[in-house]
């Protein structure tokens, strides 16, 4: 029996975060009520013209720029036929031939080392209306506030061999659009989705294998999951003798099962054209060199900037650049205090549970990250105890100030006095004289039971290194 491989390729769409629509001015705000974000031009009315929105053009080509692609001086719109009912125009404006950019790569690692997936195209479009189906009303209904939405398509080589390798290369596209800006990543309401190409052939054939194509997979759990059935299906399929057939899937996250949707159209299916209302699109070297000029350094670039310049070991490097607001306040409370791995540690614990517990967003923090800064210092400093810093922090994240006058104004400050804290000692020592017997004779765990006295006769302001070593020297 002969031994799979798989082979795998991902169509990611992302819609751009644009105001408007691709080829109207309506708005492309999401949750509105159903057909009121509506024209004649995306619903398809007789004799509507579309006019292209520039914007849209500028964050595509910003897209294909970051990955490497080279986005082409001259390219051209065509209709995409089929029908659909939330297709309002009986056609979708996508590109064909001509696409906005060609090749580009993007480097992953799902565990096995960097690998390199490569970019086929990327090319622009208008996303399609939705379909809501009623099982109580029996009936369904369209809503066309999509429609008209504009969307890039990120078409990979078939250069991926497992799901965790997909997974981490959609998390990885993932994290570029939403760190440039150009796109929001919401992958629950649609706007950064993908369909994958899977087939599998024995290992060493060069032949691909038939493919199959999955839809209706809404998050990158689900991508794994969807892939890892269909390879497990076809493989299966092919050990009780029969054929794969190229069809289109569509994938149940409950079941975690793929069923056949449709079989799978081929490019002459959709009766490509040229739209004859759409000009070429025509993008001069200089408007491309600018945006080029413009990219951000990129997530991976600064991952790397961390582990090599920062120090930083490479998980906390990661989990720093996975969004962009993240990094910049990281890398803002470094620039005020400069013990990237103090403040690392201090924002993957403090600031990330705090954001996962609460739900918020770095955009929600009221304390800058100057201020944040000071509260790690003061507690490494010995200013004030690690609990108080930590009550600190949730204090100021909604509300802001400065560290320091808050630790004033609530009596945080850490008693890290010899003197005093020599007192404090040996007067704790001096009323539990049979304690202080017991420890020596070898009850050691009663150190506990002085610290907390200490810490309760100086309202837990006590430095606790400092305190630790004064009583191992007094208990000797």
């Amino acid at each position: 029996m002969p031994v799979y491989e798989a082979v795998i390729g991902l169509e990611v769409h992302a819609q751009l975060r644009t105001e408007s629509k691709l080829f109207c001015a309506c708005s492309t705000r999401f949750g509105q009520e159903p057909n009121t974000n509506v024209c004649p031009v995306c619903t398809g009315m007789p004799g509507t013209l579309p006019v292209l929105n520039a914007r849209a053009v500028e964050l595509a080509a910003t897209m294909a720029l970051a990955v490497g692609c080279r986005v082409n001086n001259r390219n051209v719109f065509a209709r995409k036929n089929y029908f659909y009912p939330d297709l309002p125009l009986g056609y979708q404006i996508s590109q064909f031939d001509l696409p906005l950019a060609e090749g580009g790569a993007v480097t992953i690692d799902a565990g096995a080392g960097p690998r390199t997936v490569g970019i086929t195209r990327i090319h622009m479009e208008n996303d399609a209306g939705k379909s809501i189906h009623s099982q109580a009303d029996n009936a369904s209904f369209v809503d066309l506030n999509r429609a008209g939405t504009p969307l890039i398509e990120i078409v990979s080589e078939p250069d991926m061999r497992s799901p965790e390798e997909a997974e981490a290369y959609l998390r990885a596209l993932h994290g570029i659009v939403t760190w440039l800006g150009i796109c929001d990543g919401n992958m629950e309401e649609g706007s950064f989705r993908c369909d994958a190409n899977v087939s599998i052939r024995p290992v060493g054939q060069q032949e691909l294998g038939t493919r199959t194509e999955l839809k209706n997979m809404n998050s990158f759990r689900n991508v794994r999951r969807a892939i890892a059935y269909e390879i497990a299906r076809q493989e299966d399929l092919l050990a009780d003798g029969g054929a794969v057939v190229q069809q289109t899937r569509l994938f149940d996250a409950d079941k975690g099962v793929t069923h056949a949707m449709r079989g799978k159209e081929e490019a002459h299916d959709y009766r490509y054209y040229p739209d004859p209302d759409l000009l070429p699109v025509e993008i001069p070297q200089a408007m491309i060199d600018a945006l080029g000029a413009a990219l951000p350094e990129l997530p991976a670039a600064r991952r790397a900037r961390f582990e090599t310049a920062l120090g930083l070991p490479a998980e906390a490097a990661a989990a720093l650049t996975a969004e962009r607001a993240l990094s910049d306040y990281f890398e803002a409370a470094v620039a005020a205090y400069a013990e990237p791995r103090k403040v690392a540690n201090w924002m993957l614990s403090e600031m990330l549970r705090r954001l996962n517990d609460t739900g918020a967003t770095v955009a929600d923090c009221a304390l800058a990250p100057e201020g944040f800064a000071a509260i790690v210092r003061m507690v490494e400093q010995g200013a004030v105890s690690q609990k108080s810093g930590r009550d600190m922090f949730a204090a100021l994240f909604s509300a802001g100030g400065d560290p320091e006058a808050y630790a004033r104004e609530h009596g945080l400050a850490q008693v890290s006095d010899s003197g005093a804290l020599e007192a404090a000692v040996d007067a704790v020592l001096a009323a539990n004289p049979a304690e202080v017997e017991a420890y020596r004779a070898g009850k050691t765990k009663l150190m506990g039971f002085f610290v907390g006295q200490i810490m309760r006769a100086t309202k837990g302001q006590a430095n606790a290194k400092l305190l630790n070593e004064i009583l191992a020297a007094r208990l000797g």
